[in-house]
């Protein structure tokens, strides 16, 4: 047994602040936990609900304007906040080190990427120069980059997502540290990428016997990478135990309505969202502070706070836990085949285009040489009314620039995107006519970059009614009223600043924005990435109901195969620009053909301990297929020397499914 003191351990830790009012109000309220040498824990849990702030307590940190009002917090024994200031800034970086949420911000942006990983070595290592030399390049190999001498030299803007968070692995692993915190180390990421980082940080955890806490809003990520799981709910652990336990048999009403909200790939029906929002920090309830949002609330939660107490090996906050019973996931549904009625074209895109590289002066005499690299390169596809469609690929694949040539923010090197009465959507914005604009709206991925932060939420939803239907004043009001009970927002919030949204809530807002000009067809680019699984859930049910009672088409990009299976009719998937699988969603989820469909699906993480990876190339880093040829075929474990010479053809399976693949074509001659 192991008789070295646990490498973190809190014990009635409260950190908070003071409200104008000059109440206390705390963040993280009497929290306890305890991690012992090579154990992992994931914390869980809504945005606000205090994981990112007990992460910084963790190493000794918190932020301004809070404090440490109660309780304490060491570290391999000794508290953190009572050791002076020059002992705990030696631990950070050599015995606690953190990886950050978004490592593009992180990395300086004027340094090399070997020079950064050296500036750790050499604070907290004695090692020469030579050795520290030796030692960036083997710290670059460990996390899996490429050429790493070539790597070392370049800047953070040179690399991709993935692969600058895999330089901020390295950097914190550098000195092998005892302790690593995570701090949503996959957000944003390919479900490929994702899958990398992950059996890159369990691997190194194997290795070294680091231990690591994990705040991430996805279960499925710390379904993948950890042991030991905590819920937490405004503030507090509502649930704690290990992760076959709570992520399989969770006990706790909050517990269990986070795994409900989960997309599952193999589950048709759209997510349930947990009714309702946390409470606000400074205006907790009395008793129990889910009471408002539970389906099982009596009398005595109203009145009295359940401690966390001992229950089935782990610990539940909740006064009638063992009343509850065992939970039952949501079950899976058999795949169904696509309708085979014909509900007509809204939308056609025909053997498009498009470059980011803009037409120099000798490009407009035809004397500019060989053709610039194409985004997306000859892409068709049809939209039917009231459809759903769903585009899927990694970073790169063209997913948004197709949004962008439908929705006349870039132009088309060839083919044509047509209306179902002819009208032309090849042409800039600038250009359509306002009727065509009113038809096709688009929702950004991030409504912080797209609503206006001095404009209220009615100036926001008046505009396009004034534009597109001549509603202003009281004329506009039932018009107003009618968007915010179909976004399912109070008209209280009609006189709300966007900074006074949460990232849901302004999310609703921005569709709501778009379905105020009575469009036929909506272009949503990744609207749930980084969201909480429930206000993601509730999103898609959003979009689900809308489309559905209004008849209009949406296309969703998304790089989250399971969120897209949830809501979409038909599916198709992206890799460097073109089309490679196109079908019915339960087909192209649950018995995909291209080889590259297989490795999306098998790199999709359900929220439960255990899962096998299905597919090796998603394991495998995109070297680029070169000129000529299947653009997949250095990742591809199937492939054949046709893949190298000729690109294959879009090739019709069954009705309405379609496979670009060498090697499904020889399987169906």
């Amino acid at each position: 047994m192991d008789a070295r003191p646990d490498v973190i351990a809190a014990e009635e830790l409260q950190i908070g602040f003071v409200t104008r009012a000059g109440e206390p109000a705390a963040i993280v309220d009497r929290v306890s936990l305890a991690l012992r040498h090579g154990v992992s824990l994931g914390l869980a849990g809504e945005s606000g609900c205090g994981k990112s702030t007990l992460l910084l307590a963790l190493m000794g940190h918190a932020k301004a304007g809070l404090a440490v009002t109660h309780g304490t917090c060491c570290f391999e024994g000794r508290s953190l906040f009572e050791m002076p200031q020059a002992e705990r800034d030696a631990l950070r970086g050599k015995r606690i080190a953190m990886v950050p949420q978004n490592a593009g911000q992180a990395l300086t942006p004027t340094l090399r990427i070997g020079a950064q990983i050296d500036e750790v070595l050499r604070f907290h290592t004695s090692l020469g120069p030579a050795e520290r030399r030796e030692r960036v390049l083997d710290l670059i190999d460990r996390v899996q980059l490429p050429s790493p001498a070539e790597l070392a030299r370049r800047y953070p803007h040179e690399l991709s997502g993935g692969q600058q968070q895999r330089v901020a692995v390295a950097m914190a692993v550098a000195v092998d540290p005892v302790l690593l915190l995570l701090d949503e180390p996959t957000t944003g990421l390919d479900v490929t990428t994702q899958l990398h980082i992950l059996e890159l940080l369990r691997g190194l955890a194997d290795q070294s016997g680091t231990a690591m806490v994990c705040v991430s809003h996805d279960i499925g990520v710390i379904a993948r990478l950890c042991d030991e799981v905590a819920v937490m709910y405004a503030g507090r652990i509502v649930e704690t135990g290990r992760a076959d336990d709570v992520l399989v048999r969770p006990r706790h009403p909050y517990a269990r309505g986070l795994l409900a909200s989960i997309p599952r790939l193999k589950t048709g029906a759209v997510p349930e969202p947990i009714p309702g929002r946390p409470p606000t920090m400074g205006r907790m309830p009395q008793g129990c502070r889910f009471a408002l949002r539970c389906d099982h609330v009596q009398d005595r939660c109203r009145v009295e706070m359940p401690p966390l107490r001992p229950l089935a090996g782990g610990a539940v906050a909740c006064h009638f836990a063992e009343q509850l019973g065992i939970w039952q996931r949501p079950h899976d549904v058999a795949a169904t085949a696509l309708d085979g009625a014909d509900h007509g074209a809204v939308l056609r895109v025909e053997d498009i285009a498009i470059t980011y590289a803009r037409p120099g002066l000798l490009d407009r005499f035809g004397l500019g040489g060989k053709s610039p690299a194409r985004a997306v390169d000859g892409v068709s596809f049809t939209l039917e009314h009231g459809e759903v469609l769903g585009l899927v690929g990694e970073s790169g694949s063209g997913k948004s620039t197709i949004l962008r040539g439908i929705a006349g923010l870039w132009p088309l090197a060839r083919g044509r995107i047509v209306l179902a009465d002819g009208s032309d959507l090849a042409g800039p914005v600038d250009d359509r006519p306002r009727d065509v604009l009113r038809r096709v709206q688009l929702v950004f991925q991030n409504p912080d970059a797209s609503l206006n932060p001095r404009r209220t939420v009615r100036e926001i939803l008046t505009r396009p009614l004034a534009i597109y239907h001549g509603l202003t004043g009281q004329a506009a009001a039932p018009r107003l009223a009618s968007l915010m009970a179909d976004v399912r927002l109070g008209e209280d919030y009609l006189d709300h600043l966007p900074s006074q949204l949460s990232g849901g809530e302004k999310q609703r807002i921005a569709i709501a924005r778009a379905f105020a000009a009575d469009p036929e067809i909506i272009l949503c680019d990744e609207v749930t990435s980084a969201l909480d699984v429930s206000v993601q859930a509730s999103i898609l049910n959003l979009l689900a109901d809308l489309c559905a009672s209004r008849g209009v088409a949406c296309i969703l990009v998304s790089h989250d195969l399971a969120v897209v299976r949830a809501v979409a009719r038909r599916i198709a998937v992206l890799y460097r620009g073109r089309l490679c699988e196109i079908g019915p969603a339960a087909q192209v989820a649950l018995a995909p053909r291209h080889p590259y469909t297989r490795a999306l699906v098998g790199a999709v993480l359900e929220p439960e301990p255990g899962q096998a990876i299905e597919s090796d190339a998603a394991l495998i880093e995109d070297a680029g297929g070169g000129p000529g040829g299947c653009s997949f075929r250095s990742r591809c474990p199937r492939s054949i020397p046709l893949c190298a010479q000729t690109v294959p053809d879009l090739l019709a399976l069954d009705p309405g499914h379609a496979v670009r693949c060498h090697r499904v074509r020889e399987a169906v001659a």
